[in-house]
């Protein structure tokens, strides 16, 4: 059966809109022009959008600006689209106009026409509810598009990313305590070192994530800051001085999040250098994040013809040819997580660069891809904290045997017998594959009692 469609008007001149649609003639020319992807806006930003035209209504009812009746039928309806009972009516491709002008005016649109529903009125009138005149009175999309992405971020960085990173952080304290009397070798240069335990590697880890989550949370307080109230360029030409400040207190009560209207609205508009930062400590978090998966990964490869100091949780088979192969997938998995967020950044740092005079024009695909950097590596971190890390094992065994082969034991003895001795007994063991131990008692360099002391691996690996 075909579709059925209503003819609307807007400035342009006549669009034809489907017939159930709650969007409307703007919406619509921005579905036939931009059918560039099939991404669109993430949950949280049509969220963030609805939230700020509630509040917007909620305010221009208190000063006298808009009817009650109208208000309240927006209010209603911003509400429905706040908690997602009308994202199918948000179709407009993330490659569009670099305002996002056009997710603006859809958002203006599907609550005008939920509005007029409400008033008795007809879908695509734009009586007795305008969305321009109503549901975007006081604003412009070149300041409301930026407080929503803004917005969205804070949220979904203090509800989704901070608990998923703290989740990571004390997984991985868990295992640093567990695994602190294990002794086992370490490596520089992807060579054998001199001992350490495996806890204080792990606490390394530990205290990775513990970095993560300051630099995150110091980039939120530039996130928190809103645009609102400086409308199309700045000066906050068409809005009464008082009206973005009480939306903004309703938002922060709303949100409970520390939200404030930025210092200068010139450069809220002009620049998303706060958006950048962000971007830049979730691929700080990235870049660490792939160390501690391939360090896990690297550290249980085997089971048999590997390093496999440690036994990685057995999730799902690994190969299709070989049984009994498992694989590291949860590393893997968090490895193409962080390399997506350090393209991602990429793609959020040229975005930034892209400002031209009173406004940035690529704020649609940098909130886009900050925003599922974030999803992603919540995710990502939260499944590796319960689906590897909570389950790894130490091989205390393998751990004793590889301290055991080690060259770099020799370097406790080079104090009492000097470096070119040590080298020597060094180079002595690979040709021969003896141990240290073995070597220096075969030669009594030193009393069989002072190599104890000085071979014990847990004493060099500090208190």
């Amino acid at each position: 059966m075909s579709e059925e469609f209503r003819t609307e008007t807007d400035t342009l001149g006549e669009v034809r809109v489907p017939a159930r649609a709650l969007y409307g003639a703007q919406t619509q020319r921005a579905v036939e022009n931009f059918p560039v992807s099939g991404l669109r806006l993430p949950r949280r930003l049509i969220r963030a959008l609805a939230l700020i035209k509630k509040a917007a209504a909620e305010v221009n009812k208190e000063s006298g600006l808009l009817e009650p009746k109208l208000a309240d039928a927006i209010i209603t309806a911003a509400t429905e689209v706040a908690e997602g009972q009308h994202d199918e009516h948000f179709p407009v491709d993330i490659f569009q106009t670099g305002s996002g002008t056009s997710s603006n005016m859809n958002a203006n649109e599907v609550i005008a026409n939920r509005a007029i529903t409400f008033l008795g009125g007809m879908i695509g009138s734009k009586k007795p509810v305008h969305p321009n005149d109503h549901v975007n009175k006081g604003q412009s999309s070149n300041d409301v598009i930026p407080a929503a992405v803004h917005i969205a971020s804070a949220e979904a960085i203090e509800r989704d990313l901070l608990p998923a990173l703290r989740q990571l952080e004390a997984a991985l304290a868990a295992k640093a305590k567990k695994f602190d009397p294990i002794v086992k070798i370490g490596r520089t240069h992807l060579m054998d070192a001199v001992p350490i335990r495996l806890g204080q590697e792990f606490s390394g880890y530990t205290a990775q994530v513990t970095a993560m989550i300051r630099r995150v949370e110091g980039a939120r307080a530039a996130i928190c800051e809103l645009a609102l109230g400086g409308t199309a360029v700045g000066t906050g030409l068409g809005a009464d001085p008082s009206f973005a400040p009480k939306v903004i207190a309703r938002l922060a009560k709303e949100t409970d999040l520390p939200l404030r209207q930025a210092p200068n609205l010139f450069e809220a508009l002009a620049a998303r250098d706060g958006l950048v930062e962000a971007s830049g400590a979730l691929r700080s978090a990235a870049v660490s994040l792939t160390k501690i998966a391939n360090d896990v990964r690297w550290l249980g490869s085997g089971p048999r013809c590997g390093i496999e100091e440690i036994h990685i949780p057995e999730l799902q088979p690994g190969s299709s040819i070989m049984p009994g192969k498992v694989n590291p997938g949860m590393c893997e998995m968090l490895l193409m997580v962080c390399a997506q967020i350090v393209g991602s950044d990429a793609t959020v740092g040229w975005g930034g660069a892209a400002g031209n005079f009173e406004l940035n024009v690529m704020i649609p695909v940098m909130a886009y891809n900050f925003l599922q950097s974030i999803q992603i590596l919540s995710n990502g971190s939260r499944l590796f904290a319960d689906r590897c890390v909570c389950g790894l094992e130490a091989n205390v065994e393998r751990c004793n045997e590889l301290i055991e082969l080690s060259l770099a034991m020799v370097t406790a003895l080079a104090p009492r017998i000097g470096y070119d001795a040590c080298a020597a007994i060094a180079r002595e063991s690979v040709k021969s594959g003896k141990s240290v131990r073995k070597l220096v008692r075969e030669k009594k360099l030193l009393p069989d009692d002072e190599v104890e002391r000085l071979l014990d691996p847990r004493a060099m690996t500090g208190t």
